[in-house]
C-alpha cells in the first residue's frame, strides 16, 4: 500500500497490524532464531518462492490464549498462531502456469512452532483449497506438536480436529514436499511422515512424541536432539534427501518439486555417453557404483537420489532425460550383491507408486542376483515385502524402460521390470549383460544335484561345478536371450540414452489406462 498524505484510518490501523505480523516487530525472537543457526518462517518461504506471488491467509491469526494472556500482548507474540500460509509460485522461470502451489511453514519463534487451536482451522482451511485447486505443497514443518496451553475454547481430547485426516487425503492427489529443520515432534512429525518426500536438515530430530510426553509415559529422561536424529531417521528410510541447513534444504525442495510440475526446456546438447561403455566391470563378480551410470544417463545436473542411506542395495532417483521428468530404479551391487530384500523391496515398491501415482516414467537399470533367502531374511517377513514391488510394478501405466546392465536372475530381476522381460515399453541389454532363471551356480547344483552327489571327491565336483557353471554362462549371455526374442535388444551402451529418449518420444503418459492410480501408501 502507498502511504498519501491523509490516510484513512482503518488503513493506518491495517498497516499497523500487518507491520506486527513480520519478523522486523520481533527483533529479539528472530535473533535468537539466528543465533541458534537458523532462519525464520518468513525468510524461508521468501527464499522458496517467487518475488510477488505469495497470497497469505490467516496472517491476523493469534493463539487462542485470552484467558491467560492480554490481546495486544498475543498479537505482539503468536503471529499467525505460528503457521504461516497461502499460496504462490515456485520455479516460474521454468514452468509458468505449472509453478503454482500451496506454501505452510510453522514458525518456530512463535511458541516454538508447536499447532494452535486457529493454526488448526488454518490448516484445515488451506487443506481444502490445495484439494479444490490441486495445488503441489511444500510445508515446513518444524514443531513441537500439539499445543496444551490454548484456552479460548473448551475441549476434552481435541481429536476431532480435521487437519490430519485432510493432510493424508491429499495422498496420491499432489506431490507434497516436507521440509524438517530442528526439533520435529509429534503432530508436526506426523505432517512430514504424510508428505510424499522428506528433506532433512543435519540436526533434525523427529519423533511421533517428544520429550515431555516419552517422559509422561514413563519412559525415561531423553534429550530433545536424541529422539530421533537423522543418524537413525536416515538410514531407517524415513528421510529422503538429507542436507546442511535451510538453505540447502530450500534449494532441494525446489528442485523436488520440479520433476512433478513439468518439463524443462532441453537445449539438444547431447552429454558424452562412451563412459557408459566402461563403467560395468568385466569381472561379473567385481561391484561398482551404478549411481555414476544414472548420472551419464540423465541431464547434467538434473538428478537427485532419494534415501540414499535406506536400503543402499536399491537405488532410487529422480532425473530428466531432454528435459522430460522421469524416475530411475536401480540394484547396485556394492550392497548385498544387488539382491533385493525387505527394505529394498519396499524402497522400490514406494517408489514405483510415487512415479505411477504422479506420471513420471520410470527406467529400471537392472543387475540383480535375485531375491534375498534364507531363513534371517525370511524373519523380515520377505515373501510379504518382496512381492509387494510386484504388485506395484503391475499396477504401472506410465511408461517403463528396462535395461539390464549385467545380471538378471530370477523373480528378483522379473520385480525390477514389472514382472516379465516383456511387461516394460522396451527391454534392452548391454553386451556383457546375463540372464537367467536363477543364479547360474545355484542353477548348476540344483538341477544336477544327483549327478554332482555321484562324484566323491569334493575338489573334483567343485571343478565340475565351475566347469558346468561357465557353460551356463555362455548360455545366459545377453545375445543368446535375444536370439530367443526375450529380450528386444542388444545394445552398445553409449546407445542408451538416446534408446530411452526415442522409447519415450513414441509413448503416451499412460499405458493401457487413462485413469491414474490413486496410491495413499507412504512407506
Amino acid at each position: 500500500m502507498s502511504q498519501s498524505a491523509e490516510e484513512r484510518p482503518d488503513l493506518t490501523e491495517l498497516r499497523r497490524r500487518r507491520s506486527l505480523t513480520r519478523d522486523e516487530a520481533r527483533p529479539e525472537a528472530v535473533e535468537r532464531r539466528h543465533e541458534k543457526g537458523g532462519r525464520t518462517a518468513r525468510e524461508n518461504l521468501d527464499d522458496l518462492i517467487d518475488p510477488g506471488s505469495f497470497v497469505e491467509y490467516g496472517r491476523h491469526a493469534i493463539a487462542a490464549q485470552r484467558g491467560r494472556a492480554e490481546l495486544d500482548d498475543l498479537i505482539a507474540r503468536t503471529p499467525a498462531d505460528g503457521l504461516i500460509g497461502g499460496t504462490a509460485s515456485v520455479n516460474g522461470e521454468l514452468f509458468g502456469e505449472g509453478s503454482r502451489c500451496a506454501v505452510l511453514s510453522y514458525d518456530y519463534t512463535v511458541m516454538a512452532g508447536t499447532q494452535g487451536a486457529i493454526g488448526h482451522l488454518k490448516k484445515d482451511r488451506l487443506f481444502e483449497l490445495i484439494e479444490k485447486m490441486r495445488l503441489p505443497t511444500v510445508f515446513f514443518a518444524e514443531g513441537g506438536g500439539g499445543r496444551p496451553g490454548d484456552t479460548d475454547f473448551p475441549v476434552v481430547s481435541a481429536l476431532q480436529v480435521r487437519a490430519f485426516a485432510l493432510w493424508a487425503g491429499l495422498s496420491g492427489l499432489v506431490p507434497r514436499v516436507a521440509i524438517v529443520k530442528g526439533r520435529c515432534f509429534a503432530g508436526n512429525a506426523v505432517i512430514a511422515g504424510c508428505a510424499d518426500l522428506i528433506v532433512a536438515t543435519r540436526d533434525a530430530s523427529l519423533g511421533m512424541g517428544g520429550p515431555a510426553m516419552i517422559a509422561g509415559g514413563g519412559l525415561g529422561e531423553v534429550e530433545a536432539d536424541a529422539v530421533g536424529p537423522v543418524s537413525i531417521q536416515e538410514p531407517n528410510g524415513v528421510l529422503d534427501v538429507v542436507v546442511e541447513d535451510e538453505a540447502e534444504a530450500v534449494a532441494a525442495a525446489k528442485k523436488l518439486l520440479g520433476y512433478f510440475q513439468g518439463r524443462t526446456e532441453w537445449t539438444g546438447d547431447e552429454p558424452d555417453q562412451t563412459p557408459l561403455r566402461e563403467m560395468v566391470p568385466e569381472r561379473e563378480r567385481r561391484a561398482f557404483d551404478v549411481r555414476p551410470v544414472i548420472e551419464t544417463l540423465a541431464d547434467p545436473g538434473s538428478v537427485a537420489f532419494l534415501r540414499e542411506r535406506f536400503a543402499p542395495e536399491m537405488v532410487t532417483a529422480l532425473a530428466r532425460i531432454e528435459g522430460r521428468p522421469v524416475g530411475l530404479l536401480a540394484n547396485d551391487s556394492r550392497h548385498m550383491a544387488g539382491t533385493i530384500a525387505s527394505d529394498s523391496a519396499d524402497k522400490a515398491a514406494r517408489f514405483l507408486q510415487l512415479c505411477e501415482t504422479f506420471g513420471l516414467p520410470v527406467i529400471s537399470l537392472v543387475d540383480t542376483p535375485g531375491f534375498m533367502v534364507g531363513p534371517k531374511h525370511e524373519e523380515t517377513a520377505l515373501v510379504r515385502h518382496t512381492s509387494r514391488l510386484l504388485v506395484a510394478g503391475a499396477a504401472l501405466t506410465v511408461p517403463l524402460i528396462s535395461v539390464v546392465l549385467r545380471r538378471a536372475y530370477g523373480l528378483g530381476a522379473q520385480a525390477m521390470v514389472g514382472g516379465s522381460l516383456h511387461e516394460p515399453l522396451l527391454t534392452v541389454a548391454w553386451p556383457s549383460a546375463h540372464l537367467g532363471p536363477m543364479g547360474l551356480e545355484g542353477a548348476v547344483r540344483l538341477a544336477l544335484r544327483k549327478d554332482l552327489e555321484a562324484i566323491e571327491d569334493e575338489e573334483e565336483r567343485e571343478r565340475r561345478v565351475r566347469e558346468l557353471t561357465a557353460l551356463a554362462e555362455q548360455n545366459a549371455r545377453a545375445m543368446n536371450a535375444a536370439q530367443l526374442f526375450e529380450i528386444d535388444d542388444v545394445i552398445d551402451p553409449a546407445e542408451t540414452r538416446q534408446v530411452i529418449a526415442s522409447t519415450l518420444a513414441a509413448a503416451p503418459e499412460r499405458i493401457g489406462d487413462e485413469r491414474p492410480r490413486r496410491f495413499v501408501d507412504t512407506w
